[in-house]
């Protein structure tokens, strides 16, 4: 049916830029794997999906795929480690103090001031308004649809305490320069506690101990489980 409306996909490409010195370059045509091994060169076998979904019913340290999620044929299916918070927030660290970025997706819609790019618990203050709580807690508002992953961006640094706590995380996204500090925004890590779902990270950095789950069958969920809105 896409191909029917939008065309045949290309099978070859031309890359064009800019690069720092306004100089132009274009490259191709070239196919999407001659692009990734020129440009790209990471070896996706070596990258783990860490999730944090503190549901009852799925236990943490098992490996879990939503039934029809996959959309390639002959793809590999989803996997996820669902990992307590502490240690996907270790492995965030880690990669960060290696130099690496980390993506992640979150719930951005929560508790966000757009123009100063602040994802911060206390950026509202709702109580003043409606005079109530919200007493959902993580868990609560995955389950009751209350809360979902409805955007992916990209971790690049970390502010830590004297203890080596992150206090709070530098945050690049994809809005433009006028959004934060030139497309830069700062997350509070209590905002990381509540509505960060997942990350990448490389296998390195996992404990020996997760890495033998790895290999494990995944538990298969419904595709109606939370789990399943966190790939939408």
């Amino acid at each position: 049916m896409l191909a029917i409306h939008l065309g045949k996909p290309p099978s070859k490409f031309y890359w064009e830029w800019r690069d720092k010195d306004r100089i132009f370059h274009r490259c191709g045509a070239i196919t999407p794997k001659e692009f990734y091994k020129k440009y790209v060169d990471v070896d996706l076998n070596e990258l783990v999906c860490l999730i944090n979904a503190p549901t009852k019913n799925k236990p943490y340290n098992k490996i879990y795929t939503v039934q029809y999620l996959g959309n390639v044929i002959e793809g590999r299916p989803v996997r996820y480690l669902n990992v307590d918070i502490d240690t996907l927030k270790k492995a965030a660290v880690d990669m960060i103090k290696d130099n690496h970025a980390v993506w992640f997706g979150c719930d951005v819609g929560q508790m966000l001031e757009t123009e100063m790019g602040a994802m911060d618990l206390n950026v509202y203050d709702y109580d003043i308004v409606y005079g109530t709580d919200f007493k959902l807690d993580k868990a609560g508002r995955l389950e009751y649809r209350n809360s979902e992953m409805t955007h992916a961006m990209v971790l690049t640094g970390v502010d830590l305490d004297e203890k080596g706590k992150p206090r709070k995380w530098r945050v690049e996204n994809s809005w433009g320069a006028m959004i934060g500090d030139r497309g830069y925004m700062y997350m509070m890590d209590e905002w990381f506690d509540e509505y960060l779902f997942e990350i990448t990270v490389r296998k390195k950095y996992l404990s020996p101990e997760l890495l033998s789950v790895l290999s494990t069958e995944p538990v298969v969920l419904p595709p109606w489980d939370p789990l399943g809105m966190l790939a939408k």
